[in-house]
């Protein structure tokens, strides 16, 4: 019998770490997490843990759905088991520096858990690999910050949150003068957190940024972008900064995206590329990228998750509507990068930032994948200027439930997916539909209570 401790817990005995901090995605791509004595995490590097599996089951605010199979109160929420991922073993600057490891829900046989949204992406990325690519991915996301604390957003009780800066100040050296703690923390420590950034500026906005997190294989990236909106929120509240993901938080501003730039590797070289081709896309290239043009719709609440995600889906304020195509065109839902044989890619533009990253990843892939494996081909032209040359295309519903019905019946999504996925997500989305039906809003408060 091998008594050699696993390499994590070696590092981590001699390091003399107490404790560990370890987490999972829910659905709604918010982290789960607890601290784990180092005895107790010593067993849970072997054989897994134990998780109570409503983080499946319950939505954002911790309400139980009344609507779903898989788990549920007729189940009685039992544990489930979770298992650690040692190669995602990093420490938390900003938390004293303890150990911290992403973990991923399986079946008792260990088996994957058809629920667990990091399961779900490894399966997309395990038919790639099948195919023979490895998917190359880097996240962009906006954010809007505020000089809020919880306790002060809760007095307010939602209303007139407080930027950080005022005015409309896109890739202002100015601005960033005013939070240079801020902007240095999370430069710096995300760095040493195992979430390298490319770059980092103010975008158009009060209080608003952008971060590209650098180029990484799919599920390396994936968790790099969970930890970074975690992250950020949690270096924010040493500066009374509270960042918000929310896709679109007022109306006369634009919204939130989280783009998501791909190319598929041989593991040598960036099969996208061909100085020989059409605007240098190699044939693969178009194949995948017609695959997003024709299915990114059987995708929508992957890329759209929330109530107010569709807020931001509005004609003339950045993010794309329709399913088009462009070369470095960011009027394009889909914009075509074709340059050197490193930089050649697809950037997904359609997404928010109000994705869970795991789920997002998994949907442009698939996506993409689909068009490779079907050959298919480019039927429209790129458009050109803001959207000229899609006036024919349809525009992307503007509900929850619209895509939802979409993607509950596309046979592409249930494919890549698996239908357990599809039938539980389309359940958590029709609930998400009926809290915001039964909601009375301010803008109705407003409309209607003295006038009608």
């Amino acid at each position: 019998m091998d008594t050699t401790p696993h390499p994590a817990l070696a590092d981590l005995r001699q390091s003399g770490a107490g404790k560990v901090k370890v987490a999972v995605s829910d659905i709604d791509g918010i982290l789960r997490g607890k601290y784990l004595h180092i005895d107790k995490f010593e067993s849970a590097l072997d054989g897994g843990f134990g998780f109570c599996d409503v983080v499946f089951g319950w939505d954002s605010q911790d309400q139980c759905y009344d609507n779903t199979q898989v788990t549920g109160w007729h189940q009685g929420y039992p544990d489930a088991l979770v298992r650690i991922d040692p190669a995602t073993a990093r420490r938390v600057p900003w938390d004293a520096d303890v150990p911290f490891f992403l973990g991923e829900f399986v079946q008792p046989d260990g088996g994957p858990s058809p629920l667990c949204p990091r399961q779900v992406l490894k399966r997309v990325l395990a038919r790639a690999e099948k195919l023979g690519f490895q998917v190359m991915t880097g996240f962009e996301f906006e954010w809007f910050n505020f000089r809020e604390t919880p306790h002060t957003w809760a007095a307010k009780k939602g209303v007139d949150p407080e930027p950080i800066t005022p005015g409309m100040f896109g890739y202002s050296v100015l601005r960033m003068a005013d939070n240079p703690g801020f902007f240095h923390a999370l430069f710096d420590e995300m760095a040493r957190f195992g979430v390298p950034i490319e770059g980092l500026h103010t975008e158009t906005g009060p209080g608003v940024l952008e971060v590209a997190i650098a180029f990484s294989a799919a599920l390396e990236q994936a968790d790099r972008a969970i930890l970074f909106k975690t992250g950020a929120r949690e270096i924010g509240k040493r500066f009374g900064v509270m960042p918000s993901f929310m896709a679109k938080w007022n109306a006369q501003y634009p919204g939130c995206s989280g783009h998501i730039h791909q190319s598929l590797s041989d593991g040598h070289r960036n099969l996208f590329h061909d100085p020989g081709g059409a605007r240098r896309m190699s044939p693969l290239f178009e194949s995948y990228l017609a695959g997003q043009v024709a299915c990114m719709m059987d995708f929508g609440p992957l890329l759209w998750p929330t109530i107010n995600s569709y807020k931001r889906l509005v004609d003339g304020f950045w993010a794309p509507v329709k399913p088009t195509w462009g070369i470095d065109n960011r009027t394009a839902s889909f914009r075509v990068l074709a340059g050197s044989p490193k930089s050649t890619r697809l950037e997904t533009r359609c997404p928010g930032s109000d994705v869970n990253p795991y789920l997002a990843m998994a949907a442009v892939v698939a996506a993409g994948l689909h068009g490779v494996e079907q050959g298919l081909k480019l039927t429209t032209a790129p458009i050109t200027g803001t959207n000229q040359g899609a006036e024919n295309v349809p525009r992307a519903p503007r509900t929850l439930i619209e895509t939802t019905r979409v993607f509950r019946q596309s046979e592409v999504a249930r494919s890549f997916l698996g239908d357990t996925f599809v039938d539980h997500f389309a359940a958590t989305r029709e609930w998400e539909w009926r809290q915001w039906q039964d909601a009375v809003t301010d803008w109705e408060r407003q409309r209607y209570f003295e006038i009608i």
